[in-house]
């Protein structure tokens, strides 16, 4: 080598630099020169689209874990008890009156011995529920069956506690949680409580399926993003020997590991998830049988999906809140604590995405000056990371689930990132207030027993205001629709399917708020003067 030669670390930083210039040409042509302030913009925004593309490379993970182990989800048990165990079914309701008769005839039709089973209606509602539900179990249990009504006069740990208070006077070693929506076929119990003849398994969580999945495009998104859920999570959680989460329906837990873990919390409004990483850090086993699905119904209105979508974000950012550090100092594999952080803190993405929103404008106008090598260079990672790593995982669930009609999925993937895009301000504000220990109540999502047919709903009592909130989508989908329009004035037509999906995406969710409330406003108007005309009659 001469001695002229410049060392090794030399040439390394040479080649460094001229990868960075290349990268960001302070220069452009002697257009334009990043400042500070242009820094400031840039390292943010990409520093947060790097964190986000983890989430996405995370499903590119499940998707791959998935195939690695789905040949051991169980179809049947690989024991069974020589006596059967008794068990009781919890019914936790809340104001239900539309949909506590098609449960409680579900419920009555599970098939198992009598004598060893027990069925406990725990009722906190405030309504024409309660005495409507009261009745109807006094009914039942003329009939023959072993059902118990109990009403409490307050919500204290809304559904944690009455599950907690139904244990009080359960007679089961085992209970089957149903919530009120749910419709368990008969062999519900046959086909799943022979799982618990081994001794460490502390819950069975079985498939959600879903009545209404055609009623509108919003259902058939929801559908979609639960299939990802319970075929592609689940699957490969439970294959891998990950923790995973009981669903707060449509399973059976162990009375012992029940209370082994603790008892049902109410700090969280995620009880279920709470409750499952505390009995997994005990070692208690959980089993996920997908062969056994359980009917329910879908939120079928915006503002509906979007409150039962906000209450999930902020349980389980309370549970990561909660338990995150005592899983991280468990004697656990390091990849079973890697996957509890995934599963735990996905919503941290929300307000993520609101800062990112706020920055794209401005983003935008530095990076105009840029070549196209180095908006390439930047931007087709993180689309691989983030939009193929959507549209690949609920595609394959689909794919996975229905093998003959999966190919509608492809076609519905924009709708189903426009309602993600929807879920932004209610889930940023629900993912704060765990982060600041906001303590809220637990907000119930309406359920009509709709089943497959489009109604017009005569009664709005249980519909939730939506305030603000759909005011300030619509704001943020004129903010990007401007966006959208600068994007094509620059040339930026790469950027532009993805701000046109913010737009649908915030219009949808306001608009149809909006519309769905003034309806249920209209129709309720009407009927009051309808009845008004009628008493002047008589």
């Amino acid at each position: 080598m001469p001695l002229d030669a410049p060392p090794l670390a030399m040439l390394a930083s040479s080649a460094t630099d001229q990868f960075l210039r290349s990268l960001f040409d302070t220069s452009f042509a002697g257009i334009h020169q990043l400042d500070w302030f242009d820094w400031m913009l840039l390292i943010p925004y990409f520093s947060i689209l790097g964190i986000l593309s983890l989430f996405g490379l995370h499903r590119y993970e499940i998707i791959r874990a998935y195939y690695k182990s789905r040949h051991k989800i169980p179809k049947e048990p690989p024991q069974r008890f020589s006596e059967l165990p008794p068990v009781t079914i919890q019914l936790p309701l809340f104001n239900e009156r539309y949909v506590v008769d098609q449960l409680l005839e579900s419920v009555t039709k599970i098939e198992y011995p009598r004598h060893l089973l027990q069925i406990q209606v725990l009722d906190d509602s405030t309504d024409e529920t309660h005495p409507y539900t009261e009745a109807l179990v006094a009914r039942y249990r003329e009939r023959g069956f072993p059902i118990e009504y109990h009403h409490r006069t307050n919500r204290h740990g809304f559904k944690a506690g009455a599950l907690q208070e139904g244990l009080k006077t359960a007679t089961g070693e085992l209970i089957a949680i149903f919530d009120a929506d749910f419709m368990p076929p008969p062999d519900f119990l046959k086909r799943t409580v022979d799982f618990f003849a081994d001794e460490s398994v502390g819950v069975v969580q079985t498939r959600w399926s879903y009545t209404n999945r055609e009623y509108n495009l919003l259902t058939e998104v929801e559908a979609m993003i639960l299939d990802g859920h319970f075929i592609l999570e689940h699957c490969a959680r439970y294959g891998n020997d990950l923790f995973f989460n009981f669903n707060g329906t449509a399973g059976i837990l162990r009375r012992k590991m029940i209370e082994d873990a603790g008892g049902w919390q109410h700090d969280t409004l995620t009880e279920d998830s709470d409750l499952s990483y505390r009995a997994q850090l005990k070692g208690w086993r959980f089993v996920y049988v997908p062969s056994v699905d359980c009917p329910s119904e879908l939120p079928f209105e915006t503002y509906g999906f979007q409150v039962q979508q906000s209450r999930w974000a902020k349980g389980l950012t309370q549970v990561a809140r909660k338990l995150l550090v005592p899983i991280l100092k468990a004697n656990l594999p390091l990849r079973t604590k890697i996957e509890a952080v995934f599963h735990l803190t996905p919503n941290i993405s929300y307000p993520l995405m609101l800062i990112v929103s706020a920055l794209m404008l401005p983003v935008m106008i530095v990076r105009f000056y840029m070549g196209w090598w180095q908006m390439l260079l930047l931007d087709v990672p993180l689309i691989i990371a983030s939009f193929w790593s959507i549209t690949i995982f609920y595609v394959i669930a689909q794919r996975e689930l229905y093998p003959k009609s999966w190919k509608r999925s492809i076609f519905l993937i924009p709708a189903l990132m426009a309602a993600g895009v929807g879920l932004t301000i209610i889930n940023t504000r629900a993912v704060l207030e765990a982060l600041f220990g906001i303590q809220t109540s637990f907000a119930r999502t309406p359920k009509y027993a709709v089943g497959g047919k489009k109604v017009k709903l005569t009664d709005v009592k249980y519909r939730r205001r939506s305030g603000w909130l759909p005011y300030i989508e619509i704001a943020l989908g004129t903010f990007f629709l401007f966006v959208s329009s600068y994007a094509i004035d620059t040339y930026n037509f790469l950027a532009l399917p993805f701000l046109l999906v913010f737009v649908a995406g915030y219009y949808w969710a306001g608009i149809s708020t909006l519309w769905q409330e003034y309806q249920g406003k209209l129709r309720w108007q009407r009927e009051r003067q309808l009845e008004m005309e009628t008493a002047a009659l008589r």
